[in-house]
């Protein structure tokens, strides 16, 4: 962050600073447990209690100054508070400052799936040639904009960081604080779609980030998904289409696939490897190349970038432990995501059986039942030879399954625990295991269970 005394802090977010801070501001935190020397405390109210109880315990840990609500300060303001109407609105207004006195080419990513990967890899391609600065994991909504902008140093020359969003409006509502250069939307597709309601909802939405642009502002879109291809009509200025499509603005003269289904593509002539497996991952290292090139970063350098990308956790995530090959797409799933996961899984050579571990789909409304329905009749056709079905919310995988044809051992366990011990008990060394579900299903318990038990050489041979 830009340090800053806290009589400019108060200046910049027309708070009122009563007494003095004891040095420079030099970072935000929200959490009095992780607060550092240096940090300016935003006291927010949570689910279960506010901020505002914790700002002794940040001011012991070093915190030099400290927001609070007006209307909370008769009664814990006090040296080094800095008096505003609202925390989080204060918050806001200090990030959208920060963000013009840094000035860099701001790169904003939204779609329904593969937001937090196109960001980790369009950083990546982008930081091979410039000084970058991205958000940490998933920090993409109100509040994580604003401590992502705070982030930025006197230096950064590029911001890359994804948008997510609940609804219409929720795009739209950060855009005057972020005002991007450049927008990618990676696909349209039915994700969260209990929360929207409609596709057309989705749509809607995700086009808040295209038309937000000013007439200078680049859109990046996917030319294979024709609800995000169609976006080029709300967006104000250029647009560039990638995909594997021939009509795409870039797209791979070649693409090729090893026994993990990590991809290597040929694009202008230049190979480019990317650091994870799936042939959906193509069209996410098509964006982060499109943005490098806009971010004045050369293919070849861009192509270094990616092939050396470090990636969110629990996001197609291999690791081999014991002789077994564990994928770990844990973070979160829809029905697009699990397809293509179980794609993924179905392109990787394996020696042994394929066991597929897979949990309840959220936020997915009306249509849940028959959504893993379908993931169940995809897992008949995928080669899956053993399935897990974990919580009997997400069953109608396993009856689609049945459906489907499906005549390999097939469970459904109570929990993420129940489900550790089942492949634990049964995984034998050549065995391939892709675990995938919600973030609320808590899957990734399991591969780390498994992970444990294959390192202390427990795995058959």
């Amino acid at each position: 962050m830009i340090p800053l005394s806290p009589e400019a802090v108060a200046d910049i977010v027309g708070g009122e600073l009563i007494g003095a801070g004891t040095g420079e501001v030099t970072g935000i935190s929200i959490d009095s447990r992780t607060t550092r020397s240096g940090d300016l405390f935003v006291p927010l109210d949570g689910e279960h209690t506010d901020g505002h109880r914790f700002i002794s315990s940040a001011q012991a840990a070093g915190a030099v100054a400290h927001l609070c609500a007006a209307a909370q300060a008769p009664s814990v303001a006090g040296p080094g508070a800095i008096v505003v109407d609202d925390p989080l609105d204060a918050l806001t207004g200090l990030g959208a400052w920060v963000r013009d006195a840094v000035d860099p080419l701001v790169i904003a990513i939204t779609g329904s799936n593969g937001k937090t990967t196109t960001k980790d890899l369009t950083a990546a391609a982008i930081g091979a040639g410039r000084r970058v600065v991205a958000n940490p994991g998933s920090f993409n909504n109100e509040l994580g904009l604003p401590l992502t902008l705070c982030l930025l140093q006197p230096d950064t020359e590029v911001l890359v960081c994804e948008i997510g969003a609940r609804g219409i409006g929720h795009i739209a509502q950060v855009m005057p604080m972020l005002r991007p250069d450049v927008a990618i939307v990676t696909t349209i597709a039915e994700a969260h779609i209990g929360e929207f309601g409609s596709i057309e909802a989705i749509v809607q939405a995700k086009g808040e980030l295209v038309e937000g642009l000013d007439p200078g502002g680049v859109a990046i879109l996917n030319a294979d998904v024709p609800a995000c291809a169609g976006l080029a009509q709300r967006a104000p200025g250029r647009v560039i289409t990638v995909g594997r499509s021939g009509s795409a603005d870039l797209s791979p003269d070649a693409v090729e696939a090893d026994d993990h289904a990590v991809v290597t593509m040929t694009v202008k002539g230049q190979r480019v490897r990317l650091p994870l497996p799936g042939q959906h991952q193509v069209t996410n290292g098509l964006l982060a190349l499109a943005a490098a090139e806009i971010a004045e970063v050369d293919l070849e350098t861009a192509a270094e970038g990616l092939a050396s990308a470090a990636v969110s956790r629990w996001r197609m995530e291999i690791s081999t432990v014991g002789g077994v090959t564990i994928v770990n797409d844990a973070y979160n799933a829809n029905l697009d995501s699990m397809r293509a996961a179980l794609a993924t899984a179905a392109g990787m050579r394996v020696d042994g059986r394929r066991i597929a571990v897979l949990g309840f789909m959220a936020e997915l409304g009306d249509r849940t039942e028959s959504a893993h329905r379908t993931v169940g009749e995809v897992v008949a056709e995928s080669g899956v030879d053993r399935l897990i079905v974990v919580e009997e919310r997400a069953v109608a995988i396993a009856q689609g399954a049945q459906d489907g044809g499906f005549d390999g051992p097939l469970d459904v366990v109570a929990d993420a625990a129940a489900a550790a011990t089942a492949v634990t008990g049964s995984v034998t060394a050549g065995d391939l295991v892709l675990i995938k579900a919600s973030r609320s299903a808590g899957l990734e318990a399991v591969a780390q269970r498994l992970t444990d038990h294959l390192t202390d050489g427990e795995a058959g041979a």
